[in-house]
């Protein structure tokens, strides 16, 4: 069965996870929600320029007066959030005649809120996703299906990113199906719940007296969806885009070893890394 389907999302890869789940199945998005720029949303707001020509984009923040009459005239079989940054009123999930779900990049009820990368930051092991049915309050819904993967191998921002939409796009998959055969899906557990809360600005400088591995860790987590890690070397605050083990010496932390154009090698808690930074440093 074709479904007429509404997509409420700021963050274009999560786009594509329902877009290829559409596509597969030969389901139509109708119209895609999406919130003006700002703060919130990491200054950035990729997902209008790379829709498809024909498609159809509401750019609003105002959900109940705008945005639920227009979902509303359009019929939607399914309204389906994924990294959507507001909270979806009761207006909008009543209209959808086969459902309204979320997918959530953790494994519910942990994790809830706006910042699910904070696990792998803390040291967790192992990354998660949830499709939900969307209730009143944000991550609340009942699950329709959960699924949890080991964290790559060679950690970055860009692996973690991949396993995670992966992880995405099969519970979609499984929960939707779960939802047409008439699942009502698992209530969460209100006991296991935790709040996944914003980054501090102390907690996206990078402490190089750290180890090394706890370095990548925190790097792929603060840079997951736009760089956010911040490092401190040689009196100059940069911007990191990535950071990787770098052949070393053993030194006191914090040691710079060599000196790149687009960073630094410095010596860390324990092994070197090459730091990968926005400043250019050529001739510092």
């Amino acid at each position: 069965m074709a479904l007429r389907v509404v997509v409420m999302t700021f963050f274009h890869p999560a786009y594509r996870v329902v877009a290829d789940w559409a596509e597969r199945h030969g389901h139509r998005i109708v119209l895609v929600v999406t919130p003006p720029v700002g703060r919130s949303l990491r200054g950035a707001n990729p997902l209008v320029l790379d829709l498809p020509p024909d498609a159809d984009v509401l750019l609003t923040g105002r959900l109940r007066p705008i945005a639920t009459p227009a979902i509303t005239a359009l019929a939607p079989d399914l309204v389906v959030s994924v990294a959507y940054p507001r909270l979806i009123p009761p207006e909008i999930i009543a209209v959808p005649t086969c459902g309204a779900f979320n997918v959530h990049p953790s494994l519910l009820p942990e994790g809830r809120g706006p910042n699910p990368q904070r696990a792998v930051y803390e040291g967790a092991t192992t990354i998660g996703a949830t499709t939900h049915r969307i209730a009143p309050e944000f991550d609340t819904g009942a699950i329709m299906s959960q699924r949890e993967a080991t964290l790559p191998e060679e950690l970055t921002a860009v692996t973690f990113l991949a396993g995670w939409l992966d992880l995405m796009a099969q519970t979609l998959e499984e929960g939707v199906a779960s939802a047409l055969a008439g699942e009502p899906g698992r209530p969460q557990d209100a006991e296991r719940a935790t709040e996944a809360r914003p980054f501090t600005i102390e907690e996206k400088l990078l402490d190089l007296t750290e180890p090394a591995s706890v370095l990548v860790r925190k790097a792929a987590a603060l840079n997951v969806m736009g760089p956010e890690a911040k490092v401190r070397v040689d009196g100059t605050e940069a911007t990191v885009l990535a950071v990787r083990p770098a052949p070393g010496q053993a030194t006191a932390p914090g040691t710079i070893l060599d000196k790149h154009e687009d960073g630094w090698t410095v010596q860390t808690g324990t092994d070197a890394l090459r730091i990968v930074t926005v400043v250019a440093l050529h001739g510092q």
